[in-house]
């Protein structure tokens, strides 16, 4: 073989190995709907056996202030999606940036998408099948799911009650299951959701295709009214709540157990993490933020901080982490993943747009980018900057679950501050002692509003 031929071989070669050694991965994105921080074995549950997610965090990273967008279902999909803070992008028309979004932007990175389950990017349209906002429409190939929430519509004539939640049947809350854009069951049998999700979701990790994928696996549970397949119920010792965490346990295992089939696991990156806080208010309806104050709709932890385990074999080390990162984190993580470069401009420049790069933490064991968070949620504000959190205002409960009139809002002149490293469940204000502490955090929450894209 002559030289010149020699080196171009060689050079044919080490373009293969560097194309190969730069394949993009599969990300799984498992999004559940209000699971509480306290709702996993992983996290110190000894009610509610999770085998299948408490493996994922054993074998990946599992984050300890890993916070959600938002403390309720909407701004917290939003964060995630578009990498933008709910409370920063003002009164903004997402279907002018979709192109932006989470799914639009891994689709033009070369991914197959899809997303099964809960939607609820863009409130309730009359119409979800034909709306602008439809997930075909913002960058997913494929589609099965609800338009929102589980409970919506109520009843005729009734609200979203405890009691009406105690009393409901598996077709008392009428909610469509829409494939594509087709309704495929009307009212939806909602015992079915997870499994029914998770059978669609082990069908798409299965099919053979070149390119990477993308699945967005949105439960709708365990958001109130809480409903388990019939193999699931009665069987917790967490009771009708605890059937439900366990038959989501048993999808998780259900995924993983079809990407090591497919013989794709070291190819493919799995999140799951929570869209906000337990709704605890509603009893068995609902779940537990312990040792988190606090519940879903609140700015304490409870409403915001969730469970969030990162888990890939062989890129990320099994680890615990304590720094800060929010689900909107993960939009400029993906795209690192995706394209192995940050974010463009006019990603980047977009109103509210705060999404961190998380690779170097999650692959190298590197300090978290995030140091503050902005907790906004029904006029109850916080901030915290390191270990320490003020309150401007606050709530303890969304709303009364009896009458769902909205909880009224405590404001505090002196902000009530909180060493979060000490003290988790926010117990023991300090700002009596430390007034200067407070004030200075609640500088630095100006200057963070301040400096966000606007």
């Amino acid at each position: 073989m002559n030289s010149l031929r020699f080196r171009w071989v060689l050079l044919t070669l080490l373009a293969t190995v560097t194309t190969a050694s730069a394949k993009q991965p599969n990300i799984i994105l498992i999004f559940v709907d209000d699971l509480g921080y306290g709702d996993l074995g992983c996290y110190g549950n000894q009610e509610h056996e999770t085998p299948n997610i408490d493996r994922l965090a054993a074998e990946g990273q599992r984050w300890t202030s890993f916070y959600a967008s938002g403390a309720t279902c909407v701004p917290s999909r939003r964060g995630l999606m578009t990498g933008r803070h709910p409370s920063l992008m003002g009164r903004v028309n997402l279907v002018e940036s979709r192109k932006h979004l989470m799914p639009a932007v891994l689709k033009q990175h070369g991914y197959a998408t899809a997303m099964l389950g809960k939607w609820h990017l863009a409130g309730y349209p009359k119409d979800f099948t034909r709306s602008p906002m439809h997930p075909l429409e913002c960058g997913f190939d494929q589609h099965v799911g609800t338009p929102g929430s589980n409970d919506v519509p109520a009843p005729k004539g009734k609200k979203q009650t405890r009691e009406v939640f105690d009393a409901c049947d598996k077709f008392t809350f009428q909610v469509p299951l829409i494939q594509g854009r087709k309704v495929i069951e009307f009212p939806a049998n909602q015992e079915l959701f997870t499994a029914r999700y998770t059978k669609q979701a082990v069908s798409w990790i299965k099919e053979e295709r070149e390119q990477p994928f993308f699945l967005y696996l949105a439960h709708n549970m365990p958001h109130a009214p809480v409903f388990a397949s019939e193999k699931f119920q009665g069987r917790s010792r967490g009771g009708r709540y605890g059937d439900v965490i366990e038959e989501v346990d048993w999808s998780v295992g259900q995924v993983m157990k079809a990407v090591e089939n497919a013989g794709i696991a070291e190819q493919t990156l799995v999140v799951f993490t929570s869209d906000n806080g337990p709704w605890t208010m509603f009893g068995p309806h609902g779940g537990t933020a312990k040792p988190l104050r606090g519940e879903k709709g609140t700015s304490w932890e409870g409403g915001y901080r969730v469970p969030a385990i990162f888990h890939w074999p062989g890129k990320i080390k099994p680890a615990t982490i304590d720094g800060m990162a929010a689900n909107l984190d993960l939009h400029s993580t993906f795209i690192r993943i995706a394209s192995g470069q940050q974010a463009g401009p006019q990603i980047v420049n977009q109103r509210g747009y705060i999404s961190h790069d998380l690779t170097n933490s999650l692959f190298n064991a590197g300090a978290t980018p995030r140091k503050q968070w902005y907790y906004n949620s029904g006029g109850a504000v916080a901030f915290r900057s390191g270990p320490f959190k003020i309150h401007l205002s606050t709530k303890n409960r969304s709303s009364n679950p009896d009458t769902r009139a909205r909880e009224p809002l405590v404001q505090h002149k002196m902000p009530l501050l909180f060493h979060l490293e000490d003290d988790i469940s926010e117990s023991v204000d300090l700002s009596a002692n430390a007034p200067e502490k407070a004030l200075q955090l609640r500088k630095e929450m100006e200057a963070f509003l301040a400096t966000a894209p606007n």
